[in-house]
Parts: structure tokens; sequence; C-alpha cells
């Protein structure tokens, strides 16, 4: 087997507030394969993706990139490896200057590292406008005239003009509607398929994670609680989090929804004042004296899947139904 691109190790980060948004996470990546990050809002999956980018300097831990620790770079030395990492942005339009043109905007990683002549560079952004769906006159308009999921092509266009290695998909369909999703995800599976690119995928959305990841995390207040090949944490989740999740997915046929355990209940606890233990535990049904007093490791509880839980053998009394079939073809 091939060795990761990337390694993330402890990595971890506790911001001016006191919010220990990312907790001392482990995880790799290898190329040509989609990793996906899953939780609820406010479980660290962006922090933790902005941490990889080196958008957000870690408190602690490591970022590793194909050998060379990211960590440890300063800005200059970070410039030259940046163009085989890049991201797709959550909000296309917020991350897109409103003062440019769509072609500048896909020119302007070309010219900051110092890449083609400016004939060349300009050949490069139509071969990629025409790549994502984009005909030539959309180079001359602004983010303002686009669609949303125009606009998240225009992203996803940015995001590959340099050829990068690995791309980190911060949540790229949730603000679109449900048939634009389908057509931006089916792109960004051509464009792995063409290029042997690795991703990074954080979603919150379990069917579109099925539909797009080999291998996925789920996070859980700065943690991860489960990892594992999509097929062994969506068919057999052992952690009672990722149980919650999976069963939270609507369905068409309401007799599918085979509730193992119930859907997760109250709000997520503060990040400021975290419960001691298992994190999940006032929340978790099947929690004991012991899940309140020490925090599990993560372990192997079957082949292909991690799961950081004191109860973790506890079977499920049905297997989880697929969710691959609340995703349009």
């Amino acid at each position: 087997m091939n060795p990761p691109l990337l390694e993330v190790e402890n990595l971890s980060v506790t911001y001016g507030n006191g919010v220990r948004a990312v907790d001392r996470v482990n995880l790799q990546v290898r190329a040509g394969e989609t990793l996906a990050i899953v939780g609820e809002s406010g479980c660290g999956k962006s922090s933790l993706a902005k941490l990889i980018m080196r958008i957000y300097e870690p408190t602690s831990g490591r970022v590793i990139f194909d050998g060379c620790d990211l960590t440890a770079l300063d800005r200059r030395r970070l410039r030259p490896l940046r163009r085989r990492f890049q991201m797709v942005f959550q909000d296309p339009f917020a991350s897109l200057n409103p003062r440019a043109t769509v072609g500048s905007i896909l020119a302007t990683q070309l010219v900051v590292q110092g890449i083609g002549t400016r004939a060349e560079r300009q050949s490069r952004v139509l071969a990629m406008a025409a790549r994502v769906g984009l005909d030539g006159m959309a180079l001359d308009r602004y983010a303002h005239e686009f669609s949303g999921g125009q606009r998240q092509r225009i992203g996803i266009a940015r995001a590959l003009m340099l050829e990068p290695d690995l791309v980190v998909c911060d949540e790229p369909v949730s603000a679109l509607d449900v048939s634009i999703r389908a057509q931006i995800l089916n792109l960004l599976l051509e464009l792995q398929r063409e290029r042997n690119l690795a991703y990074i995928f954080v979603s919150h959305d379990m069917a579109v994670v099925e539909h797009v990841a080999d291998r996925v995390a789920v996070m859980y207040l700065g943690r991860v609680v489960e990892a594992g090949t999509v097929d062994a944490v969506m068919s057999h989740p052992a952690h009672p989090y990722t149980r919650a999740l999976l069963d939270s997915v609507p369905r068409l046929d309401p007799s599918s929804r085979l509730r193992s355990i119930p859907v997760v209940v109250g709000d997520l606890p503060s990040p400021t004042n975290p419960p001691p233990g298992c994190h999940y535990h006032p929340r978790c049904p099947i929690a004991t004296a012991v899940c309140a007093r020490e925090a599990p490791a993560l372990a192997e509880v079957s082949s292909g899947a991690l799961a950081a839980c004191h109860h973790a053998e506890r079977p499920l009394t049905a297997s989880q139904p697929s969710v691959a079939a609340a995703l349009p073809a």
C-alpha cells in the first residue's frame, strides 16, 4: 500500500476564548481517496479542515504532507507547497473577490506562483472554466452575476488551477438545492478520477458522505469518535453517536427506519467546558459510570473500523439500511 499523502498527528487547537475546537485528532489520507469528516454543527470539523490548510495555526500536533511537516514551515517556505493542497469553501460567494472578474480570480494563483506567461495563463483559465462547465463569456463577469451552483463551480475551478494533489472541501454542497448538489458531486468525482485527487470532504450530510467517500471519520466536540471505511461505518456503526446520526437521515419509506438507538437528544455541550470522560456521555442512552470518568481511546471494533466507546461491543439490533438512496442519481 502506498504511504499516506497526508498525515494528521495529535492535532489540537484551543482558541483565545477557551474553546478547544480540535482535540488530539489523528487522520491519514492517501492519493486518489476521499476521507469524509462528519458530525453536527459545532463538532470541530471545519476547524480541522482549516488547520490542515494552515489557515488556522494549531496549538499542538503536526500536519505532514508528502513527508513534509507543514506546521514547522513559516509562510515563505509554505508558499511553494500550497499549490499542492487547495480548498473549496462552503460559501463560494463569501470566498470570491466581489471586485474581480472570474477570469482574474482563476488567474491570480498562477500569477502568485509565477506560473506561465500571460498567454499561457489565459489558456489554462479557459481550459479550466470549460472543464467545470463555464463558457468563456463567464470569465469577464463578477461573482454576484452567477447562481449558487455556478459560483461553486468557480470555487472548484480556482482550487484546481494549480493542479493540486489534495483538495479540502468544506461543506461544498450544503447551500445548494438537491439537483445542483448532485451535479457538483458528480463533477468532483469525475475530476478525482481524471487527476487521482485526494479529497477531504467535510459534511454533516450522511447521504452525501456515503455517495462520495472511501473512508469516514465521525467527530464529536473536537474528537474523532469513530473512523473506518464507509461500508464498515455505515453498515455497522459502533459508536452510539454514529448510530444516531445515521438514524436521523430522512427516508422515503418510514418502515425502513430501524431505530437501534434513539436520535441525539439535547444540545451540544459547551466546548469551553466539555464533559469529563467521554464527551458524549451526557447525551448517550447507554452510558455508564465509566463513561463519565474515563475518555475512551480509539480502538479496533471490526475489520476496517475504529471507535472510541467503552460499550462499542454492544451490537445493533438490525443492520442500518443504506442512506445513499436519499441522494438523487
